[in-house]
């Protein structure tokens, strides 16, 4: 205790740290700044690889720009963020051994611990193994809406262990990769907007159906909707007679994510086409059918009933 407080021992520590500083420091200086560049150096090729792939799938596949730009993000996210764990673990071990540390068992004891937790945390290597065989299918990308277990968003983030989706509220809900049940893309390539227009069972099912073919048609020529809408409307037919309508069912075929603008504006357009041509767009309602036989009944009043029935003026 007494040669902490001693001049030599003071002297003899602030000796060491320069001896240690004078060799060192500059090392350490320098793995610094070979980090930092790592870094800028994989945030330069990722981003060149971003274009040189998103490139050659446009021109490889029969795919619009914004399918191929959608998988292209997602493939250069776990890219970037695997590049960066690697290099932040060269650096941390490079660092430790500049400090004087032994990295050796650390490495041996992060090997028996990874080997413990690849048997108590099967449900992470479940997640990991499942987030894999996503991203290799192409089952999903950032930007997609989808359904998953019920559930539909915008899909915000795709990681090898959960996806990120953001509903119409803006609430955000997380999934793990591994308990994905059921996965629904409704903007892989493209989207359809499916129609059931009731009309009334007066109506000529025929010229309701040229209505319905005219107003696509329309659409389609207009420099709002021409590049949303990538086939003419299909009108298929008579599909059911409901309880007080004649059932037609149509879709039109889009881009990715459009089919909702387009839809709406489908059907606006459509309700003034039927109100021109006094087409009747019926609501639920009761009619009472006495039969051929009873007539319907009839209130029959006598002069004096109508005069008793007439208010009085004074």
């Amino acid at each position: 205790m007494q040669e902490i407080f001693s001049s030599d021992f003071w002297t003899k520590a602030a000796t060491t740290l320069v001896d240690w500083a004078i060799n060192n420091v500059p090392s350490i200086i320098i793995i610094i700044l070979l980090f930092l560049i790592s870094m800028r150096l994989l945030h330069f090729l990722v981003n060149k690889l971003h274009g040189l792939i998103l490139r050659r799938a446009m021109k490889g596949d029969n795919q619009s720009n914004l399918e191929a730009e959608k998988r292209t993000n997602t493939l250069m996210g776990i890219v970037r963020g695997a590049g960066k764990i690697i290099i932040w673990i060269i650096f941390l071990m490079i660092l430790l051994g500049k400090f004087g540390v032994d990295i050796g068992p650390i490495l041996a004891s992060a090997g028996i611990v990874g080997l413990a937790v690849g048997f108590g945390a099967q449900e992470l290597v479940r997640d990991f193994i499942s987030g894999f065989f996503i991203l290799l299918e192409d089952q999903i990308r950032i930007g997609d809406v989808a359904i998953i277990n019920g559930t539909g968003g915008v899909v915000e983030k795709i990681e090898l262990r959960t996806i990120t989706l953001r509903d119409f509220s803006g609430v955000v809900h997380i999934f793990q990769n591994g308990k994905i049940n059921s996965l629904s893309n409704m903007t892989k390539e493209w989207s359809a907007m499916v129609f059931d227009i009731g009309v009334a069972y007066k109506e000529d099912v025929d010229q309701v159906m040229d209505i319905m073919k005219e107003v696509g048609a329309d659409m389609q020529q207009d420099n709002e909707f021409k590049d949303k809408i990538l086939e003419p409307i299909e009108v298929v037919g008579l599909d059911q007679f409901g309880d007080s309508a004649l059932v037609i069912k149509a879709r039109l075929k889009t881009q990715p994510i459009q089919q909702w603008a387009v839809g709406r504006e489908y059907r606006r357009r459509l309700k003034i086409a039927f109100d021109k041509v006094n087409i009747e767009i019926p609501f639920p309602h009761t009619t009472i059918y006495w039969g051929e036989e009873i007539a319907p009944l009839q209130l029959q009043l006598n002069k004096a009933e109508k005069q008793m029935s007439q208010p009085v003026n004074n």
